[in-house]
C-alpha cells in the first residue's frame, strides 16, 4: 500500500497577509504546494490529503482538481472547532482551530495507511520526500515514526529572526528532544545564534531542525487522541494555546511508546514567512525550473 500525503492547509496566514497557501510563485503561477505535490508523486505516495477548513473545499478542489485529475488519489480532511468527534462535550471559542497535532488528528477515520505530514507553504526538496517513502514503505511501524532534519543554516530567513525546533539526536539516529527556539536567525559572519531570556547563544550551522515534515502510522491517532483530550482540558481557557506535533513526539518519546528517526537531507528548504520572502521563493524555484529539476510548467 503506497503511503499517503497529509497537508496541513487549514491555517490562514496573519503574518504573510493573505492566504499563501494558494499564492503563486511558479512561472506558470504555480504554488509551493505544487511542488510538493509533484515531488511526492514522483516519490512514490499513493493519495494526497488536503487538512483544510470546510469553507476553502471549494477555492481548493478549483486549484488542484484538475491539475491532479488522473495523476494521483485526493482527499479532503476537515479541521473545525467542534470538539464532540473527540467526546469533549464543550464548546469552547476560539478564533484559530487547535494546532497542527489537531489537525493530524482530524483525518484519523481518512487515513488508513502510513503516511507524512507537511506544511502547505514550505517547500522542501524531492530528497525528503524520496527518503520519507522508502521510510515509511520499509521500517514505519507503530513504534517507530521519524521526521526529516534538516541543516538549519539552509533554513533561514534574510527578512527577521524565525522560529525553528531544534533537534537532540542520540548515536542511534534517534530524536531525544525538540526544542522550540522562538528567535534564531545568521548573525553578519554567516554563523547561526539564538535569542533567549538569558541572552545569545550560537548554534552549530548544521544542527538538525524540524521543519513539520513528519512519517507516521495510523496508530498515532489512538496515541494522541486521549493527549488533545488531556490538552483541551488544560487548556479551555487560553485561546492562544495550540496542540503541536512536537508535544505529541516528545510525549511519545519520554513515554517510551514511539522513537523518531531524524532522517537527514541536504536538501535547502524555503518558505514564506514574510511578504519580502516572496520574491526570494520565486527565484529559487527559477533557479530550479533553470536547471532542470522541474519543468517550466509543472502540469503541462
Amino acid at each position: 500500500m503506497k503511503p499517503t500525503l497529509l497537508i496541513l492547509a487549514a491555517g490562514m496566514a496573519s503574518r504573510y497577509g493573505s492566504m499563501k497557501q494558494i499564492d503563486g510563485f511558479g512561472p506558470n503561477g504555480e504554488t509551493i504546494i505544487d511542488y510538493s505535490i509533484h515531488d511526492a508523486i514522483k516519490a512514490g505516495f499513493g493519495k494526497i490529503s488536503f487538512i483544510i477548513r470546510e469553507e476553502f473545499l471549494d477555492s481548493f478542489k478549483g486549484i488542484f482538481e484538475p491539475k491532479l485529475k488522473g495523476r494521483v488519489e485526493t482527499d479532503y480532511v476537515f479541521q473545525s472547532y467542534d470538539l464532540k468527534p473527540f467526546g469533549i462535550d464543550k464548546v469552547i471559542e476560539r478564533s484559530k482551530p487547535w494546532g497542527t497535532a489537531h489537525a493530524v488528528l482530524a483525518a484519523r477515520n481518512q487515513v488508513h495507511e502510513p503516511f507524512c505530514v507537511i506544511n502547505a507553504d514550505d517547500y522542501y526538496g524531492y530528497d525528503a520526500f524520496e527518503k520519507m517513502v522508502q521510510f515509511l514503505t520499509t521500517e514505519a511501524s507503530d513504534s517507530q515514526y521519524s521526521l526529516v532534519g534538516y541543516q538549519i543554516d539552509k533554513t533561514l530567513s534574510d527578512y527577521g529572526s524565525v522560529s525553528r525546533g531544534v533537534c537532540e539526536v542520540d548515536d542511534k539516529g534517534n530524536m531525544t528532544e525538540v526544542n522550540e527556539r522562538t528567535e534564531v536567525y545568521f548573525k553578519e559572519d554567516g554563523s547561526v545564534a539564538y535569542k533567549d531570556a538569558t541572552g545569545e547563544h550560537p548554534l552549530p550551522n548544521d544542527k538538525r531542525v524540524s521543519m513539520n515534515f513528519w512519517g507516521f502510522t495510523p496508530a498515532v491517532f489512538k496515541q494522541s487522541e486521549e493527549m488533545f483530550k488531556r490538552f483541551v482540558e488544560a487548556n479551555e481557557g487560553n485561546p492562544k494555546a495550540e496542540f503541536f506535533i512536537p508535544l505529541v513526539a516528545d510525549e511519545l518519546i519520554k513515554s517510551g511508546t514511539a522513537a523518531f528517526k531524524v532522517i537527514p537531507t541536504a536538501s535547502k528548504w524555503f518558505g514564506v514567512t514574510y511578504k519580502e520572502d516572496k520574491p526570494i521563493v520565486q527565484e529559487s524555484i527559477s533557479a530550479l525550473v533553470a536547471n532542470g529539476t522541474y519543468p517550466a510548467n509543472l502540469w503541462g
